[in-house]
């Protein structure tokens, strides 16, 4: 166990060193495609979306030909043709107490873009660190990301680099999270300063508690 998680730290190290954090981000309304949004998030390309769908962890509630009204983080925002909008930094659900398992990993269950999964707090890991039967189950097209390498027990070999739409730890969800999608099985997804670091953690041998900043 223990060779594996040395294996899966340094390989989520080793993709994304230095990875940017989650922060809240900017949504703006590009233009009106008939009953669909043009939207744009956190600076990425234009994509018509519908109401009742989402993109980038932002979920278009309503389009007309005056603009759009979108959720993030439980809040509604109204956009404006042209005028960028921050979203993602909901003042609500920002405190997540966990408690070590009988091993002391801290582990909790959580989701990634809206699907269940099991997470184990890791402040060595660069980066959110997905096994790929966890990215397919996920529906994760991680196959269309950057390349990476990642060092696994039998040595090198390719991961793929992706950002992810939306990273649920308790009551606090993070959006634009970059993970890296390793190739071999693992048991439970490693949850790395990717996410990590845009909160605040406190730490003692009995539990340990995380704030968002």
């Amino acid at each position: 166990m223990a060779r594996i998680l040395n294996t899966l730290v340094f390989a989520a190290c080793l993709a994304l060193a230095g990875a940017p954090a989650a922060h809240a981000q900017d949504v703006a309304l590009a233009g009106v495609l008939g009953s669909k949004a043009l939207m744009v998030v956190g600076g990425g390309a234009p994509r018509a979306v519908a109401p009742g769908e989402s993109y980038g962890g932002v979920k278009l509630i309503s389009v007309s030909s005056e603009g759009a009204v979108v959720e993030a983080s439980g809040q509604r925002h109204t956009l404006r043709l042209g005028t960028p909008v921050s979203v993602g930094a909901s003042g609500k659900g920002r405190r997540v107490v966990l408690t070590p398992d009988s091993q002391g990993h801290f582990m909790r269950e959580g989701q990634i873009n809206g699907k269940g999964t099991t997470f184990m707090i890791d402040t060595g890991a660069s980066v959110v660190a997905i096994g790929q039967v966890d990215a397919e189950r996920m529906g994760l097209d991680f196959r269309k990301g950057q390349q990476v390498g990642v060092r696994t027990a039998n040595g090198t070999a390719q991961g793929w680099r992706v950002k992810l739409n939306s990273v649920r730890l308790g009551d606090i969800e993070l959006y634009g999270v970059d993970a890296v999608v390793t190739p071999q099985a693992m048991p439970f997804v490693l949850l790395g300063n990717s996410f990590l670091s845009d909160l605040h953690m406190t730490r003692n041998a009995q539990q340990m508690v995380l704030e968002k900043r």
